[in-house]
């Protein structure tokens, strides 16, 4: 009972899943979405950068700087130095998989299907921070299988989708031959396609984005 009251009120918990054995035990929930981590689609070339405080961080700074304004040197008292790595830029590349029927047993159902999505769609429109501003979601490729228990098996259809490197107007297969291009600073250094040919019966493929 308590783990279907999680269930019924918490939608990470019917969508994640959660071990909820702290406290009062509440059990273990296998959610129907899980996700995989990201990986670049090339290697990524990472960029360093100096970063400097210059303001006072506590009371004694404070009193240090105001009393002897006129002594030592104003451009190094209570300066910090340190580094900040950034990616230029880098196309990611992650894959998610829906259980059907472990959504049957948490509730997981259409409703909670399109709120992960727009989810998914819009998550770092309002999470902007220094460290990653520009980031965003650039498209969502969703198969659709018309059986519960699948069509086609999901890698089969992950490799459909190819990425290619964009240049001088002609798309370039991702490997060792392209190490002489210039890195990759945008989204239209790259072009996405979807292979439709032959696809297996009962998978429908969604574009949003």
């Amino acid at each position: 009972r308590l783990r279907q009251f999680m269930c019924d009120n918490f939608f990470d918990v019917r969508t994640f899943g959660a071990v909820m054995s702290t406290g009062v035990n509440c059990g273990q929930v296998r959610g129907p979405v899980q996700l995989t981590f990201a990986r670049s689609a090339e290697p990524i070339v990472p960029a360093e950068l100096a970063i400097t405080r210059m303001a006072a961080t506590n009371e004694a700074e404070r009193k240090q700087r105001t009393e002897g304004a006129d002594e030592g040197d104003a451009r190094t008292d209570n300066r910090t130095m340190g580094r900040k790595y950034i990616v230029p830029y880098g196309l990611y590349v992650a894959h998610g998989f829906i259980s059907a029927k472990l959504a049957q047993r948490t509730g997981f159902d259409e409703g909670d299907l399109e709120l992960l999505l727009t989810a998914m769609a819009d998550m770092f429109e309002h999470d902007r921070s220094a460290a990653r501003g520009e980031m965003t979601v650039r498209k969502l490729i969703i198969f659709k299988h018309a059986n519960e228990l699948g069509n086609a098996p999901a890698h089969t259809l992950f490799d459909r989708v190819r990425i290619a490197r964009q240049f001088d107007g002609e798309a370039h297969t991702i490997d060792h031959r392209i190490d002489n291009l210039p890195p990759a600073r945008d989204f239209s250094d790259y072009t996405i396609t979807i292979d439709r040919a032959g696809l297996p019966d009962g998978v429908e493929i969604i574009e949003r984005m």
